[in-house]
């Protein structure tokens, strides 16, 4: 055997003797981890699929909330809607919420339905653009059936040159204070819809025919 073979054969069985020894030194580590990545992607994966069933199935149940809701079947939609409140999955309950207090205003129950815009708009667990939107709508309700305090109450603070909502808290300000006489505020307000670029366009039309009725009956300079 030449010198280089030799050279080789020890080299390779060292070799094997650091591999033998790294094994037995960390081959149980090694299988526990890769054990642990199985069952945890596994783990995720059961969850992702449960989820997504359970987020389906308040889909179809919201579906069905809404189907009611239009055929003027109240009493069954409020009763669907409820039970996806209490046991729906993802944003359903908050819509289930959102859609119930809607349902009330349908149905005539204007005091109930602001009582439940409120309750979300409330709630520090809803996300704060839903509660801002709940603020709006109980808002819009007051504009017929409440007081400017009232709409003041829930809308002033959307009203702000930073919120999204901006308009249609001016707009319902507007409104409620032109019903309720106080004509330079509701001039004021449809003014700034008008001045504000970033208004919708239909909003701006209704805002300038609202500004030039009140400067057609005299009410305000």
């Amino acid at each position: 055997m030449s010198d280089d073979s030799f050279i080789r054969e020890v080299n390779q069985e060292l070799r094997q003797d650091q591999a033998k020894a790294l094994w037995d030194r960390f081959g149980p580590i090694t299988i526990a981890i890769a054990v642990g990545v199985v069952l945890v992607t596994a783990a995720w994966v059961a969850w992702d699929y449960w989820t997504q069933t359970q987020a389906n199935s308040s889909g179809d149940a919201y579906s069905q909330a809404l189907s009611l809701a239009r055929e003027g079947r109240t009493d069954e939609a409020t009763a669907a809607l409820e039970q996806l409140e209490a046991d729906g999955h993802g944003a359903y309950p908050v819509l289930a919420r959102m859609r119930g207090a809607t349902v009330l205003a349908q149905a005539g129950d204007y005091e109930g339905a602001v009582a439940a815009f409120d309750n979300v708009a409330s709630d520090s667990s809803v996300p704060g653009s839903i509660r801002d939107m709940a603020k709006l709508r109980a808002g819009l309700l007051l504009v017929d059936h409440g007081s400017y305090e009232d709409v003041s109450a829930r809308v002033e603070a959307l009203a702000v040159e930073t919120n999204t909502l901006r308009h249609s808290a001016r707009e319902a300000l507007a409104l409620s204070a032109w019903k309720q006489g106080r004509t330079e505020d509701a001039a004021t307000l449809f003014n700034q819809i008008i001045d504000d670029e970033g208004a919708p366009q239909n909003m701006r039309q209704r805002a300038e025919l609202m500004s030039e009725l009140i400067r057609g009956s005299g009410s305000s300079s």
